[in-house]
């Protein structure tokens, strides 16, 4: 079976991807900030699933190079065959707007991401062996005013993401980019607004399908497909006066 790293792993459809995987029987390795949730997380799934999770800590908010960290990692656990990055912060949109937290939220969702990926995508293309997934989300689609900072960050991983699978095409490395819609997830409990919200296990499993399946880009639920192709053909002197 193969192993795989999933960051931000105790996040609500990160642990539905773990569920997929572990139901599988691959060798999971749970990476985020919280040790006690990933412990607490990485039992359950050997219980669950008899198979093996370790938790394992790392901090996006670092700058640190990774690739030392993942060569530490291969040498304690063997070597990893898949990444899923699903590290993701997006605080209220007041708070995101000013000083700290701006900066925060593109290290977050954006630079800290692609700091990980790109190390890990340069062992996979020297292995010529490997997959990448990364969880986006619709609001990179076009920026609204209601979090244009976190559609910035989630805007250019979806871009990153579609250059590297450009690049890793040759040496048969899919990347596959995963957008959802509003999930039901702590991230988005109690925001206005919200509507056709998904469950979080479901989305997982959709996003381990789709790995499986090789394909490039998806939106969870699909319809969001379409409802974002009509949000980015709204005329910008219209879109401008919009609310949204």
């Amino acid at each position: 079976m193969t192993q795989i790293l999933i960051v931000g792993a105790t996040s609500a459809m990160a642990r539905g991807a773990a569920f997929a995987w572990a139901a599988q029987g691959q060798r999971l390795l749970l990476a985020g900030r919280d040790q006690a949730e990933l412990t607490r997380l990485a039992q359950d799934i050997r219980v669950r699933f008899k198979t093996s999770a370790q938790p394992v800590a790392l901090d996006l908010d670092e700058s640190a190079a990774r690739e030392a960290w993942l060569d530490t990692l291969e040498a304690e656990h063997g070597p990893i065959d898949g990444l899923l990055c699903a590290a993701g912060w997006m605080p209220d949109n007041e708070t995101m707007r000013h000083g700290e937290p701006a900066l925060q939220v593109l290290q977050r969702n954006l630079t800290g991401p692609v700091a990980l990926i790109n190390a890990f995508a340069d062992r996979c293309e020297q292995r010529r062996h490997g997959f990448i997934v990364g969880i986006t989300s619709v609001a990179g689609d076009r920026g609204r005013q209601s979090n244009y900072l976190y559609g910035a960050a989630k805007g250019g991983l979806a871009i990153y993401l579609a250059g590297l699978r450009n690049r890793l095409d040759a040496a048969g490395v899919p990347v596959l980019t995963v957008k959802p819609g509003f999930v039901d997830t702590r991230m988005t409990f109690g925001l206005p607004g919200l509507f056709l919200v998904a469950d979080p296990f479901w989305v997982g499993e959709q996003i381990v399908n789709a790995q499986s399946a090789g394909r490039n880009e998806i939106y969870l639920p699909g319809f969001w497909r379409l409802i974002m192709l009509i949000i980015r053909h709204v005329p910008e002197f219209l879109f401008k006066r919009l609310k949204l």
